[in-house]
């Protein structure tokens, strides 16, 4: 059967599944495609495509130039987008898991979200009422702290870009290789850990949320006292959320390595 990866099922529309890996193959592209680009990619006859092409062009699904023939996405992907940023309950879809996460590891859950010049807890699940973490909803994170070390390991515009210059001159022995290899690092495993970044005997572990481009939605961290947080990657606690964390991610488009 044509087409690149078709999987052969009862249970799918063949045409349909077609059609979208012709969308996945213009999206995916950083330019405009020619017919025979998008022929050579998803293997479809010319004949057949050319159909295919014709329909999503006419559903405004994909644009083509009028010149030179290339296609590009329509218009319609920005209404789509917009109606799903509209109808995306980020802290509603979040919720259930945050609120596990600090019932099977007995601490406190933050969130944290970028907001104009930093990261920004945003909502607190809290376990143990009796810890103080230093912070509550509104405040601005620090570069050391479990989130702010997510935020720049995904760091993705000038803004992040900025705040980590400005973070990283306050401390006098702050040393670049070693933060960059953290990132590094943080990247890889999707955790880090902080030491007492905010009170004394309170320590955080973070996990980033991802996005269908591997950006990053927020970052969310789990913190309570420094004898209890675990730091040992390979450590039950740690490894059972960061499963959690990707799961979340996939409601976002992320997609997990064959590895993962």
């Amino acid at each position: 059967m044509e087409g690149m990866n078709l999987m052969s099922s009862n249970t799918t529309i063949g045409s349909l599944t077609l059609g979208v890996q012709i969308i996945d193959a213009v999206a995916q592209s950083d330019i405009p495609l020619k017919f025979s680009d998008i022929q050579e990619i998803t293997g479809i006859s010319k004949s057949n495509l050319y159909k295919y092409l014709n329909t999503l062009t006419q559903m405004d699904l994909l644009y083509r130039e009028q010149k030179r023939g290339y296609f590009s996405l329509g218009y319609k992907f920005l209404e789509y987008g917009s109606a799903a940023l509209q109808n995306a309950d980020f802290i509603g879809r979040l919720t259930p898991y945050f609120k596990e996460i600090s019932k099977i590891s007995s601490m406190t859950t933050l969130l944290a979200t970028w907001v104009n010049d930093g990261p920004i807890i945003s909502n607190i699940w809290n376990t143990n009422y009796g810890l103080n973490i230093g912070a509550q909803v509104g405040t601005k994170l620090p570069l050391s702290s479990a989130s702010g070390k997510i935020f720049a390991a995904y760091a993705n515009s000038l803004e992040i870009t900025a705040w980590i210059e400005e973070e990283q001159k306050t401390s006098e022995q702050f040393n670049i290789a070693q933060f960059q290899h953290e990132l590094k690092q943080i990247r890889e495993q999707h955790f880090t850990y902080s030491y007492e970044p905010l009170v004394r005997h309170v320590s955080s572990i973070g996990f980033p949320i991802l996005n269908f481009k591997n950006e990053l939605v927020g970052a969310f961290s789990v913190v309570g006292f420094t004898e209890d947080v675990p730091k040992d990657f390979e450590s039950e606690i740690i490894q059972q959320i960061i499963s959690m964390s990707k799961e979340m991610s996939t409601i976002y488009g992320y997609k997990k390595k064959k590895e993962e």
